[in-house]
């Protein structure tokens, strides 16, 4: 899978890219109201590397992260690239899942983007997407999907974040989007809290229908809906007026977003566990946050 492995991490890089220049746009744009007086805020770009486990090339990419933005308290959007052998602890994990072959030969190559935006007026809601292809000697797939994080919701922001992702993903099959968002419901949920982190979205895993252009095509169309679903909603409220009660209630509802990511999210287990850069892996965490 030469081929489609370079097709899929091209595609990675160039949503980067297309997201990067929208996000520095918005705060371009940012000319009025709350902290329009700041620079406008541009990403820091740094490489990273990972080594295996001989201290081998095993992959990297690149780490995008803006801070203290006029609109962005903290925005990462990572893309990586990586290959190597899992570890016993990774290939039970991929054994439980029903992974063929991992045990008898261990090799993985795994690409994807990663972003998490922290916005600085608690009324614009705080926003993840994550889409990857993972590859084994015996498997491959993709997953990953996209998620609205409110702190203050607004229904009709809500709304037209799932109608957006719902359009982008219903040319894939009507029942597609139903299932996916129900997927997003259960695994963004914070058991332990016994609530969702945010307004939910859209969700999936082990996607491998053995069509592998079909799939690729499903998770671009994932990909292109986020910016239609999210960035009319950050135009919307970044102007409205805000106190210390909504930052102190934007700051609680932070921490639940770093206790699901810390406790549950898989994407943070697994490039822990197969020694990715922490500073990219942890690049989801938010800049502050409270705890009642």
């Amino acid at each position: 899978m030469t081929t489609e492995k370079a097709e899929a991490a091209g595609w990675f890089r160039s949503l980067r890219d297309e997201i990067v220049a929208a996000f520095e746009a918005l705060e371009d744009s940012q000319t009025e109201g709350s902290l329009s007086e700041r620079a406008p805020g541009r990403f820091e770009v740094t490489p990273t590397r990972r080594s295996g486990n001989d201290g081998e090339d095993a992959g990297g990419g690149l780490m995008s992260v803006m801070r203290g933005g006029r609109v962005f308290e903290k925005v990462g959007v990572n893309v990586s690239t990586v290959h190597g052998t899992l570890g016993q602890a990774a290939q039970a994990a991929m054994a439980a899942r029903g992974v063929p072959g991992i045990e008898e030969d261990a090799r993985f190559w795994a690409s994807g983007i990663s972003l998490v935006a922290h916005m600085q007026n608690p009324h614009v809601p705080a926003v993840h997407m994550n889409t990857r292809m993972f590859w084994t000697p015996k498997a491959w797939w993709f997953g990953g999907g996209a998620d609205l994080n409110p702190c203050i919701e607004y229904a009709e922001d809500t709304a037209h974040f799932h109608e957006t992702l719902k359009r982008h993903l219903d040319p894939h099959g009507a029942d597609l989007y139903p299932s996916l968002k129900a997927w997003a419901d259960e695994y963004f949920f914070i058991p332990h809290r016994n609530r969702a982190r945010g307004v939910g979205g859209v969700f999936m895993d082990d996607r491998c229908t053995d069509d592998w252009r079909a799939d690729f095509a499903l998770t671009q169309d994932m990909g292109r809906g986020f910016l239609p679903a999210w960035l009319p909603l950050a135009e919307r409220r970044r102007g409205m007026a805000w106190d210390e009660a909504d930052k102190e209630t934007q700051l609680l509802h932070r921490g639940l977003y770093a206790e699901y990511n810390l406790v549950y999210d898989r994407g943070t287990k697994f490039g822990l566990a197969t020694g990715h850069d922490p500073d990219a892996v942890l690049m989801s965490l938010p800049p502050l946050a409270k705890w009642a």
